[in-house]
Parts: C-alpha cells; sequence; structure tokens
C-alpha cells in the first residue's frame, strides 16, 4: 500500500486556504509548476477534482470542500511534528486563527490579543468575531473561544473561568410591571431571549434549592447577540437573562437590578476549544498559554 502524498495534502491546505496557486507558491517557497503538479497528482490518485478552475480564479469542488478539513489536520500535525523535534525558540512566528463571540471579543479579549502581539511579534493573528458555532476544523481555525456549556465532542478543551448568569431588569420596570417572586412568574413578563442557543424559547430555571422550573418565556425582544439587549433593558422594556461580563457594570451602576436572586440558566463557562489533535504548532500553544494567563 502506497504512503499518503503528505506534501500533496498540505498544498492542497494551503492552496485552498489562499484561493490561489501563485499566492500558495510564493507562501509555501515553491514555483508555482511544483503547486500546480502536487494539485494534479492528488487529484489523480483521489480519482476527483478538488478544484475548479478558471482563467481567473478557482473554487473548491464539493469532494474538495469535504476533504479540506483533513488536509488542514495533515498540515497541522505535520508541522507541529517537526516542531516538537526541535528547539522551538525560533519558531514563533506564522499566523494563529481564532474565534470568539461577539461582545466577549470586543470587550475582553481585544485587549488581550493587543498584548499578545506586542509580546510575540513576529506571530500574526486572525480574528473572527462570530456569536455563531463555527466547526473550527473545517473552517480552519486553531482555537476558539466559547461560552457557556460545551456539548460532546471530539474537540479539546480548556476551562478558564466560571461566569456568572443574572436575570435582570431595570429598576423602572419593576416598578411598572412587578417583581417575579419566583421562576413560574417569568411566564407573565417581557422577556429578551438570547436566539443562539439550542432550545432559545425554553429557559430550565435551577432555583436556590436546586430544583429545575422549565420556563417558556413571553417573548418582547430576541436576538442573538447579548451585547444589544443592554440599552433596552436599561430603558425598563423587559427582563433579560444575561452573563456577568455583559451586565456586571450596569449591574454596579444601578441601572439594573438582580431579580430572582440565586436563581440561574445552566452552567456558563469561559473555555479555549482546540482540534482533538494534541499536535499544535508552537504559535498556537503560545497564544493558549496567554490567553490561559490573561483570561482566567
Amino acid at each position: 500500500m502506497a504512503l499518503p502524498d503528505y506534501e500533496a495534502w498540505a498544498i492542497f491546505a494551503a492552496v485552498a486556504r489562499l484561493g490561489s496557486f501563485t499566492a500558495a507558491a510564493q507562501e509555501l517557497a515553491l514555483s508555482k509548476p511544483t503547486i500546480s503538479k502536487a494539485i494534479s497528482r492528488l487529484e489523480e490518485s483521489l480519482g476527483t477534482v478538488l478544484f475548479h478552475r478558471t482563467s481567473r480564479r478557482i473554487s473548491l469542488s464539493t469532494a474538495g470542500k469535504a476533504l479540506l478539513p483533513h488536509a488542514r489536520q495533515i498540515a497541522m500535525d505535520g508541522e507541529a511534528a517537526m516542531e516538537a523535534a526541535r528547539d522551538t525558540t525560533h519558531l514563533l512566528q506564522g499566523q494563529v486563527r481564532l474565534a470568539a463571540p461577539l461582545s466577549y471579543g470586543l470587550s475582553h479579549l481585544a485587549p488581550v490579543i493587543a498584548d499578545f502581539m506586542c509580546a510575540y511579534p513576529e506571530i500574526t493573528v486572525d480574528l473572527q468575531l462570530n456569536d455563531a458555532r463555527i466547526d473550527l476544523v473545517e473552517e480552519g481555525f486553531d482555537c476558539a473561544i466559547r461560552i457557556g456549556a460545551l456539548p460532546d465532542s471530539s474537540l479539546r478543551a480548556i476551562k478558564l473561568r466560571r461566569m456568572d448568569g443574572y436575570f435582570i431588569a431595570a429598576p423602572s420596570y419593576v416598578e411598572r410591571k412587578g417583581e417575579p417572586e419566583s421562576p413560574d412568574d417569568l411566564g407573565n413578563h417581557d422577556c429578551f431571549i438570547y436566539s443562539n442557543t439550542p432550545s432559545p424559547e425554553h429557559w430550565p430555571v435551577t432555583g436556590p434549592d436546586g430544583h429545575i422550573t422549565n420556563v417558556r418565556p413571553k417573548c418582547r425582544f430576541r436576538s442573538n447577540n447579548g451585547d444589544v439587549m443592554l440599552p433596552a433593558l436599561i430603558a425598563g422594556r423587559g427582563i433579560g437573562y444575561l452573563p456577568d461580563f455583559l451586565c456586571q457594570k450596569a449591574l454596579d451602576a444601578g441601572d439594573l437590578i438582580n431579580i430572582l436572586p440565586g436563581c440561574h440558566i445552566g452552567d456558563i463557562a469561559l473555555n479555549i476549544v482546540m482540534p482533538p489533535s494534541r499536535l499544535r504548532p508552537a504559535r498556537v500553544d503560545a497564544l493558549v498559554d496567554f490567553l490561559k494567563d490573561n483570561l482566567r
């Protein structure tokens, strides 16, 4: 049985990431014919087309899209294995791709990334902020910041800290509508729903005694971003449930109050998640360690 063409797989991953044979040749310090021959060689061995080519552009074929995560993993594991075999002090260079939620990325992650770039001037960072759950392997990310309970998966996870969640409303809302005395009362109030969860219309509220009450909140406002809810909450338009990093300043200032104290929905945690392989380039380990030290 012939060994896999690891070089061709790595070249395929580079061409797909850069969107150009020429750009891949420049980055990899290879000739354009070498790049083209490697792709053709891989396509021939697989019996399928990886790229659709025109005179102006290339695009991944259906097979290419399906095989790209494997190519990225092969390239990443190969680079990490080479680094593990030699001194890595001079290898802290190149790009790291990081994904994070929008609000947390702007408020807490951005200054940490600025400090990281000062500490590691040869590492470039591609930070993508999006509240949607992305596929790290398929989309080529080295790691991601995730907030909330993590579903079972093959991804490796590092829990940085637990986050508190609060049911919150403005004093003006409580004066006008009254304060809920129990989770059951939430069904009669104007609620703000964070839609980027598996079941946004279902709130399993855990009380101080550990009892879980299943609440179907009456939706007054719905969004896939928690930060955008704050102005309307402060204006007294309803009741929301947000993690501490979003609402703590408003609580401390008295613009919002914590209603139903001791009640919470699930467990909220700040996590770093990474692809399943334990081999990572040194630059990725440098960023992960920096985030562990500065976000805890």
